[in-house]
């Protein structure tokens, strides 16, 4: 599975800034004790402070070449929430705009060491997040992702949460198959076996067990847990599907 985005890094970057500020934004006059749609157990406020932390320890990886164990992880003092997240953006954004997104450094994948991977998977983050405070009755409506960010979004997690992820988890003795993703003109195939699961664009069609597709957007929501399974158009073998869906809840939680 190639690491490649789909879309220039430099749009990413563009992206996380304008996704990271809405979310901000989308903050302002909401009440952080109210509880986030698809996540149980999870408050508006968490999934803010989650974000703001998630900055400052990319930061403090990227500056310090070993993952940390020791950074801010809540405001501080009377600092609000709103003004955490954005410090962390704002020092985040800086530090990845320093340099090439080709260039080399750590990240938790071991095929994407680069700048780059940061780029991406920080955009993602923010979106989806930014997604989940707006859906939780924050004092904004829910804005839309564009078709191009979304499908980035279903290529990143094929093949970092779906491929490399579970891996890392160790999951293996699944029910085998094969399941196609079809959105925007474009198809991934996720496959399990026995010993793994494992994913990749398809350029032409393959013989798969089951097929979902939608629109990009709503792939990517419905790929990320963000929308019932009635969202998609589902084809084939629905227990097919189903396994799909609940090996991303476990790698993505």
């Amino acid at each position: 599975m190639t690491v490649t985005p789909l879309i220039g890094y430099p749009n990413l970057l563009d992206v996380l800034e304008v996704e990271g500020e809405r979310l901000a934004t989308s903050t302002i006059g909401s009440d952080p004790e109210v509880a986030v749609p698809h996540l149980p157990g999870m408050k508006l406020g968490e999934i803010v402070r989650h974000v703001g932390s998630v900055y400052r320890m990319v930061v403090s990886w990227l500056h310090d070449g070993e993952r940390p164990t020791r950074w801010q992880r809540a405001p501080a003092g009377d600092q609000s929430l709103v003004d955490y997240l954005r410090a962390g953006l704002l020092e985040v954004v800086h530090e990845l705009a320093r340099h090439n997104p080709l260039e080399g450094a750590p990240t938790w994948w071991p095929e994407h060491q680069n700048y780059g991977f940061w780029y991406r998977r920080l955009t993602h983050e923010t979106t989806v997040h930014r997604f989940d405070v707006q859906m939780s009755g924050a004092a904004a409506m829910v804005g839309g992702i564009p078709p191009e960010i979304a499908l980035d979004g279903v290529d990143e997690i094929m093949s970092l949460w779906f491929t490399h992820r579970l891996g890392v988890l160790g999951v293996s003795d699944v029910r085998p198959g094969r399941v196609a993703v079809h959105t925007g003109g474009r198809r991934w195939i996720a496959q399990t076996t026995a010993t793994g699961t494992s994913a990749w664009r398809a350029e032409a069609d393959e013989p798969v067990d089951a097929i979902v597709s939608s629109d990009p957007a709503g792939m990517y929501l419905w790929l990320w847990g963000r929308r019932p399974g009635a969202h998609v158009l589902e084809a084939g073998d629905p227990e097919a599907v189903a396994q799909l869906s609940d090996l991303l809840r476990l790698a993505t939680r």
